[in-house]
């Protein structure tokens, strides 16, 4: 490590802890990207080579191929199961929407608050049917 001289402002540690902070967000996100992109390959792979075997020399059983099929289908499964597990913003978005997943207390967002933040206005004054027309 190197010493801090006294002329070096106090910012640079603040600096230092933000970077540090972002390689922290950075690895884990590699991570999470990592086992995804790993448990697809483990899980499709297979299928898509048993495929092209299949193509050219048509010697691959039914039911084997059957079985690469539902376990390509499984990763599919794991994918909501994973990225709760690693991604925190994700994690609050379920818990946010889903019944299931909403903590006491926590209100319930309407249609209109879930429509009104997904489009990027402000409230709009009522129309009828007449104004439309």
């Amino acid at each position: 490590q190197v010493p801090r001289a006294p002329s070096q402002p106090v910012a640079g540690s603040e600096s230092r802890r933000f970077a540090n902070k972002h390689s922290k967000k950075a690895l884990k996100a590699s991570l999470t990207l990592g086992i995804l992109l790993g448990m697809f390959f483990v899980a499709w792979l297979p299928f898509f080579v048993t495929n092209v075997t299949q193509a050219v020399c048509g010697c691959v059983p039914a039911g084997f191929f059957d079985v690469l099929t539902w376990l390509g289908y499984c990763n599919s499964t794991m994918n909501p199961i994973i990225y709760p597990l690693f991604m925190r913003d994700f994690k609050r978005a379920m818990g946010r929407y889903l019944p299931c997943c909403r903590r006491a207390g926590e209100p319930r967002p309407s249609a209109i608050s879930l429509s009104m933040r997904n489009s990027n206005s402000g409230p709009r004054a009522p129309t009828s049917l007449k104004n439309v027309l």
